[in-house]
């Protein structure tokens, strides 16, 4: 729409593809007429100023919206009904409970950052955090990045600088 110019013609296969209501809808022709912009609604060319073409318009946006509302309506029926019968579960779990556990006892150890076990697990780190979290431990990412120490003068005066891991 935005590409659309005066004398241009905007089509639309679908007013349920224009606009998710009624009021959108309309805002969308007003603009469109400010603009000097035709519509083109399913073949046939849309007059806002013509009162039998707006009376068609907006019983097409309400028949749009209305099929929308029954859509949204009967998934959630569907998702209700499969909740009940225990088969909306969500994604399956990247770590099974004994991979969980095993992370978790390594984190506790201390011998493994948490990029380590991202990596040894083959997860992501989030996935590490929120294993960590949900095991009741303190989920804070270890340093691991590098920190440069400079001791004495800076370096562009001759004075020594170091790189320490974990500083």
């Amino acid at each position: 729409m935005a590409a659309c110019r005066s004398g241009d013609m905007l089509v639309v296969a679908k007013l349920d593809r224009l606009a998710r209501s009624v009021t959108d809808a309309r805002d969308i022709v007003d603009e469109l007429t400010r603009r000097q912009v035709k519509l083109n609604l399913v073949g046939s060319v849309h007059d806002p100023t013509d009162p039998v073409g707006r009376l068609l318009f907006n019983v097409l946006a309400m028949v749009a919206e209305f099929e929308a509302d029954l859509i949204r309506a009967h998934t959630r029926e569907g998702m209700a009904v499969a909740r009940a019968k225990g088969r909306l579960r969500g994604k399956k779990p990247k770590l099974s409970s004994k991979q969980e556990a095993h992370l978790v006892e390594l984190w506790r150890a201390g011998k493994h950052t948490s990029v380590e076990l991202a990596e040894l697990f083959n997860v992501a780190r989030s996935t590490v955090y929120r294993a960590i979290q949900r095991a009741g431990e303190q989920a804070a990412p270890a340093k691991e990045s590098r920190t440069a120490v400079v001791t004495g003068r800076s370096s562009a005066h001759g004075g020594e600088a170091r790189s320490d891991a974990g500083q």
